[in-house]
Parts: structure tokens; sequence; C-alpha cells
């Protein structure tokens, strides 16, 4: 999932100071307009958000407010994120591990009291998988079900012939086409499995086409623990407790209110005199203070995403592998987490996170430490940009490099401009859009360089590798490679986790030697949370069911 911010699927990190009272004890309490004993949540949600459309949002922003008004099959557990019930209160695997049937909860409902049935999750994955749609999440679905990729590419019109079925009212069947262990984690993790209200979509437009009427305050009809109250642009999101909701008992917050705060210094501000309980991430000049002075709000934790830039390699120079090349092998990524993010991050020399469920990638880009390694990683990119017809970069036309609006972002670039200059003689033009217009210029390829960040999905090293397919709705690269793509239908055939792992590794070496993106640096969480928030736990994934948390009185 995209990643709006700096340090993660949700944290930032920014360089901006906070004041001359950075040295005083947050507060935990503060100014809301409700009343001392409701229980109303106020967060830093980053930026505005895109949409609220589960199947049409593609960032960490979006997806932590959908994940409030939506619910799929499963739902993940609040302290490891491992799948449990979620409107669909049991499920059945075949034996050969393709058949998966779930049986739904009488009680499942939509927030406008309607019934939820097979049929509403069959019409939903329809429209996600249409190619008038074009989800850029489909693949979460054509890369497992029978029939679907052809479905979505427009080989098969009928759906019927795709893999779902809906036997009765409460039965949902889903036939794969090759055993996929990891198959509950995403269902219960990602949107791109959620339900959405076809009726409602259709009383503001075609159900098949991307519009953002129906999500707005007294359209949008959901299925989660929460409804949506207000939305009230780059002031406030707030969401209200679903009394139709089949948990609804579980639920303790009255309220979430989210504030989009893309100034993370700001951000902290407002933690700190009490008008959010917890923030989206933390400005690193603010790290050593609040690691040091206030312990029982800050948190460190580890997040399962990587920091990257991403090439246009329809794009000269970044055509040419040995230029994209030479430019990963220039960055000092040690330089960059040790002086700049001061978060805990690791730098990257691979694309997929070490230890990702039991798998780290062999191929590596050289550098890092000791010294000797740095130069030589040095000499090896100047010899390749002399190779390219760019001795020390003359002639190399110079590379826009394009982020998103934020203090942190600009501050790595700035570092990276820096570096490819002294180092390699190469001009870099920096760049900056609001959020909303830089997802579109990615997706429509209107960009040379932009910086990225991806946050997991699920735990498994394929939401790291999948992306880079030729056909992928996020590979926003234009890069293809026929061995990289038939290395992945060999993954998703895999019979076992050693043969599908020992597939990763040369799909990971295949990224290292075409650098399509240049990996930086692995993201870490960093964040202010009151203590009185409760419920609230460390996840690879950061993910936390809303339902599970309330405020202590």
């Amino acid at each position: 999932m995209l990643a709006r911010t700096l340090v993660p699927l949700f944290a930032a990190v920014l360089l901006a100071g906070c004041g001359k009272n950075s040295s005083t004890a947050p507060s935990a309490g503060g100014g809301s307009s409700v009343t001392p004993r409701a229980q109303v949540l106020r967060v830093g949600n980053g930026a505005e958000p895109e949409d609220l459309d589960p199947q049409a949002i593609t960032g960490v922003t979006e997806a932590k407010l959908v994940m409030a008004l939506f619910e799929g099959l499963l739902a993940p557990d609040p302290h490891d994120l491992h799948p449990v019930p979620g409107v669909a209160e049991s499920w059945d695997i075949s034996p050969d591990g393709l058949t998966y049937t779930f049986h739904l909860r009488a009680n499942a409902k939509w927030s406008d009291g309607s019934p939820l049935t097979a049929q509403d999750f069959l019409d939903s994955w329809k429209r996600m998988l249409s190619p008038k749609f074009a989800s850029e999440y489909a693949y979460l679905i054509y890369n497992f079900v029978v029939g679907a990729k052809d479905y979505y590419e427009g080989r098969l019109a009928d759906f019927s012939k795709v893999g779902f079925a809906a036997p009765d009212e409460r039965t949902v069947v889903v036939r794969l086409a090759n055993p996929t262990p990891y198959l509950l984690s995403i269902i219960a993790c990602h949107q791109a499995w959620f339900p959405v209200p076809l009726k409602a979509i259709a009383r503001v437009g075609a159900t098949d086409m991307k519009q953002t009427g129906w999500t707005q305050p007294g359209k949008i009809v959901g299925n989660g623990p929460f409804l949506l109250k207000e939305w009230l642009p780059r002031q406030k999101i707030t969401v209200v407790r679903n009394p139709n909701y089949w948990d609804a008992a579980t639920v303790k917050l009255d309220a979430i209110e989210f504030y989009p705060i893309d100034d993370l210094s700001a951000e902290e501000q407002a933690f700190r005199t009490g008008r959010i309980d917890l923030t989206d991430s933390m400005p690193p000049a603010k790290i050593d203070t609040y690691r040091r002075d206030h312990a029982d709000v800050f948190h460190l934790e580890p997040y399962l995403g990587l920091y990257f830039y991403r090439c246009n390699v329809s794009k000269p120079p970044l055509t040419d592998k040995r230029v994209r090349r030479a430019l990963a092998l220039a960055i000092d990524r040690e330089a960059i987490v040790k002086n700049i993010t001061r978060g805990g991050q690791r730098p990257a020399y691979a694309v997929t996170p070490p230890g990702t469920a039991g798998y780290t990638p062999s191929a590596a880009l050289p550098g890092g430490t000791p010294s000797a390694a740095r130069e030589a990683a040095l000499a090896e990119a100047k010899r390749l940009l002399a190779e390219a017809g760019y001795p020390g970069g003359k002639g190399c036309p110079p590379v826009e490099l394009l982020y998103n609006t934020s203090d942190a972002h600009k501050a790595v670039a700035e570092a990276v401009q820096q570096m490819w200059r002294e180092t390699l003689g190469v001009e870099v033009r920096l760049t900056n859009q609001e959020w909303k217009v830089f997802l579109s210029s990615q997706h429509t390829h209107d960009y040379q360089m932009a910086r990225a960040g991806w946050i997991a999905d699920y735990e498994d090293p394929h939401v790291f590798l999948e992306i880079w397919s030729s056909d992928n709705g996020n590979n926003d690269t234009l890069w293809k490679n026929a061995d990289y793509d038939r290395l992945l239908q060999s993954a998703l055939a895999a019979k076992s986790q050693n043969e599908r792992y020992a597939i990763y590794q040369q799909m990971d070496a295949i990224l290292v030697d075409e650098c399509p993106i240049i990996p930086i640096y692995y993201y870490t969480h960093v964040s202010a949370r009151s203590p009185k928030v409760q419920g609230w736990f460390p996840t690879l994934l950061d993910l936390h069911p809303y339902k599970h948390v309330w405020l202590e009185k």
C-alpha cells in the first residue's frame, strides 16, 4: 500500500522543530468539543484523503479511514493481525487448499439496516475486477481466484465463470487457481476484499466507474463499526458508532475524529497541547527529546515497509539501467537514516525487507559500512555512468525528482540531490505536489523520478515483489521484464514455501540489477500516543482495529 509519509501503512518523520516549549510534558487530554465523558478518539491522519471508496483508494491515509467504515469476511486480530471472524463467523478450507467456504453471520447488515448477503460480496468483487473500473488493487484478487484475471483483462465476459459462488444468502465460496497460504491474511487486512454497497453507488452513477459522490456524508453506506458523520475538507473527518454493526456491543468508542494534518510540526504541537490523542508520526528533531523526557507517550515500533524512489524508465536518462544503478549506488543510506530520519530506520540495499515472514534477500546493492564498501560502491557508480556515456555526469540530462509536499521528503530529496551532484556530477531538480495531485502524476506516468513508500498489505515477501510485474496496477515505473513476470507466475504456483522463497531470491536479484526502483530505507513507525488510548497494540502493518480501542477516563 502506498505510504504518504516518510516513516510509514502509517508513519512519517519530519525535520521541523515545534517551538520553544518542546521540553514541556505533552498533555494527555484537552480541547475536545464533546463532553468529557464521551469516548472520542482524536487521531492525526496525515494528508486530506483522496477518497473513501475501498476499491479505489491506494494510500495508507485512506485505508485508516476505510477500516473504520467497512469490514471484510475476516478481520485482523488487534494484537498480531492474524485473521479472525469478521462478516464471516466461520470458514472451511478444502484438503487441497483450493476452495474456501465462508459462512456469513445471520445478523450481518449494512449501516442502513439492510441485510448484507453473500451476493453483495460477489457483486463487489465483480466491480473490483471490472476492466472499466481498473482498480490498482485488482491483482490482490485476480492473481489467486480462478478466471479472475481473464475477466479483468476482458478475455472472459461471463462473471459466473470466475471462481466465486453464493449457494445461498449466507455462504460465499472462493475457488483458487493455486494454494495460497496467505490468502486469509489478505482478506482480513486489505480493503480489496471488502464489500461495497452497490445500491448506494448506483444512486449516484454507474457502479463500475470510479466516482466520489457516494462516499459523502448522508450518502455513504458501509458495514463497519462506524458511520461517516461529517467530512470537512482539510479540517476534520468524524465517524460515529454504527448501531447496525453485527458486533456493536464490542465497540467502546462513541466517535473518532481524523485530522488531516500534513505538517508534522503542527501535528506534534496539536498532541502536546491536547488537541489530538495520537500522531501519525514524529518530527525527527523531537525524537530524542520524547525518547528521553516523555517515554510514556513516545513509541518507536517495527513497520513493514520500504521507502524508495520510483523511476519512470520511459524517460531518459532513466531508460538506461546503468544510469539507474549508478544513482542507486551513489546514495549514502547510512547518512540518511542517521542524520535525517533518525527514527531507527534501516538502510535498504534490496527491495524486500530482511526477515519478512522468514525470508531475507541474498542479492543486495553494495555499499554501507565499512567505508571501503562505500568507496567501492561509489567507484562502481562512476564507472557505470561513464559506460552509459556520461563520464563525470557530462552530458547527462537533469533528473526531476518529484515528492509529495512534506518537509521530511524534501529533506531526504535535498540530501540525495547533493550526493548525486557531488559524487556523480548529475543535476537533480526537485518538485513537490500535494498528495492527490502527486498520486495522479504517478498513475498517469507524468513524472521522471518520484519518491514512494510501500507498506505491506500482509506479512509475506510476495507483497513487495508482485507489484513490479508488467501488468500490476501499482507498477507505475513502466518497467517490464519477461523473466520477472514468468518468475512471479511460478511463485504463485509454487508447491511449498521453500520453492516459493527460492523464486523470490531470483526476483529480488533482478530488481537489484535493473533498479526500476531505488531502495533507500526500511520504515519504522515513530509516533506519540496518549497513555489514555487503550487497545492500541504495535503491529507490523500498523493496523489497529478501532472496535477494540477505548479511552481510559
